[in-house]
């Protein structure tokens, strides 16, 4: 048997990595950046063997010619590199990856699996400021969080919940650790796929389709697109969010339609389908800690860090 010993959820902008030094005067930017601190520090005290990291893909492992709900890493697992993440082979834990991806399959789930996959910041930013010296095994999976139809809400409960039971029946006395990389709140000046208005929503339709080998070509002109957007930040979604990260039980977002998330809190919101997956993960009891939030319109996003701690034996009895 195998135990979750902490579970992470983190949010991620590439824009905290290559635009730092525009923000170095904000007390919110620091704030996060010391949250994301104290997060690597309590992982580091939980001393995982592997962490299974959940998170979004922004167009540069997946495009649009094959678009996965979810996918597990089960060979290389290859970091992107852009803006300043981690780049080339990640650690990875690929008899774990195995067994949780038979596991999902037997429990009524289809996920994908890839031998080679390649993770963007949507993996690797969390990565690199949770994990820093990158020396823990990873199993990641990544749930399609931009390309809509998006798994349901519920569905990536349903699917944290499968990973639990995985992991408690995996056998090899582990201590994993479960990072949720993603959201809360923002929008990016990103089109639907079918929806393209602008001359910059077809380049970056053509960017998710075309990109595939070749993803590093798009990359100037789709640094500028995000750099000239307007942040549209909900601080009050993200704190009624993360009090239900706190006192565990997501409930009351769960059958919250894609349209009724992007409308109130962003596109970007999208991807708390990753705390989701985490919380369900960790299972009934356990209960989460915020130890930062700020928003931060310079990186277009609603930045908060919590962990959480699983129920102990005696309150799961």
């Amino acid at each position: 048997m195998s135990d979750i010993v902490l579970g992470v959820g983190a949010s991620h902008s590439t824009l905290m990595n290559t635009d730092w030094a525009k923000v170095d005067h904000l007390e919110d930017a620091h704030r996060f950046r010391d949250g994301l601190e104290r997060a690597a520090e309590r992982l580091r005290a939980a001393a995982p063997d592997t962490v299974v990291i959940i998170g979004s893909n922004h167009f540069r492992g997946f495009f649009l010619d094959m678009m996965p709900a979810f996918t597990i890493g089960v060979g290389e697992v290859l970091g992107a590199g852009e803006a300043l993440t981690p780049g080339g082979p990640l650690p990875a834990d690929t008899d774990l990856a195995r067994h949780l991806t038979t596991s999902l399959v037997d429990d009524g789930f289809d996920p994908a699996f890839s031998l080679r996959l390649t993770v963007d910041h949507g993996i690797t930013h969390g990565l690199q400021h949770l994990v820093p010296d990158l020396d823990i095994p990873i199993v990641p999976i990544v749930i399609n969080m931009f390309a809509p139809p998006l798994p349901a809400l519920r569905r990536c409960h349903d699917l944290g919940a499968a990973l639990g039971r995985a992991i408690a029946a995996d056998g090899a006395g582990k201590r994993v650790a479960v990072i949720a990389s993603g959201g809360l709140s923002h929008r990016l000046p990103w089109p639907k796929w079918f929806e393209t208005l602008s001359d910059d929503d077809r380049f970056l339709v053509e960017a998710w389709l075309n990109g595939r080998g070749s993803w590093g070509d798009y990359e100037v002109r789709r640094r500028q697109i995000i750099r000239a957007a307007e942040a549209d930040l909900n601080p009050a979604f993200d704190a009624a969010f993360l009090d239900l990260v706190e006192n565990g039980d997501l409930g009351p977002v769960l059958d919250r339609t894609t349209t009724e998330i992007d409308e109130e809190a962003g596109n970007g919101a999208q991807e708390i389908r990753s705390w989701i997956a985490m919380l369900a993960a960790l299972g009934p009891g356990a209960r989460g800690e915020t130890l930062a939030y700020a928003a931060v319109p310079q990186w277009l996003t609603g930045m908060g860090v919590a962990v959480v701690e699983p129920a102990t034996t005696k309150e799961k009895a």
